[in-house]
């Protein structure tokens, strides 16, 4: 694609909606400045896609684009929050979401999830939180805690445990009996 082409509608189509995207991009970032700089590496991401072949429509492709860079940032934080990802998914900008259908089952999942981790007894549910959401070592759980690290892993086995029990148990059959 020519690079004025490719210029005219990156100022035609995108600029425009630097204000949007900002918004949106402030409402995960930390401060302004990161917004900024995400913002920088959209267009980039924007561009080189462009280069290649103009999407069909700008909006929801840099939105898309936009997303997939703070789902990537997120990634390479090592630490999940499920709070940030249910803000993404609650601003609704990208137009390749998954089905309505999808997004139920999923947040149907996640209140499961978090019932499920509510009644763990609390020692387990606190290590298993600092381990598998805050991302802890063992070792950091245990002088959190103020326990020994194989408590910890004993605290750990028994939450995932309990939680595969309370969220993969067979549900009763209800109905007539044979």
């Amino acid at each position: 694609m020519p690079t004025s082409e490719v210029e005219a509608w990156f100022v035609r189509e995108v600029l425009p909606l630097e204000a949007s995207l900002m918004r949106f991009l402030q409402s995960a970032c930390r401060n302004a400045q990161e917004a900024a700089d995400l913002r920088q590496d959209v267009y980039a991401g924007v561009i080189a896609a462009a280069r290649k072949s103009l999407p069909d429509r700008a909006k929801p492709f840099v939105f898309a684009t936009a997303r997939n860079l703070l789902i990537d940032r997120v990634r390479h934080e090592r630490v999940i929050s499920i709070d940030t990802v249910s803000d993404l998914d609650e601003l609704g900008l990208v137009a390749d979401e998954p089905g309505q259908d999808r997004v139920l089952i999923a947040r149907d999942e996640l209140r499961r999830l978090r019932a499920a981790i509510d009644m763990l007894p609390p020692k387990c549910r606190e290590a298993l939180v600092l381990r598998r959401i805050d991302g802890l070592s063992g070792r950091e759980i245990a002088e959190r805690m103020g326990i020994d690290e194989s408590t910890v892993s004993h605290h750990i086995n028994n939450g995932v445990r309990i939680l595969a029990e309370k969220l993969y148990a067979e549900e009763p059959k209800r109905g007539k009996q044979p």
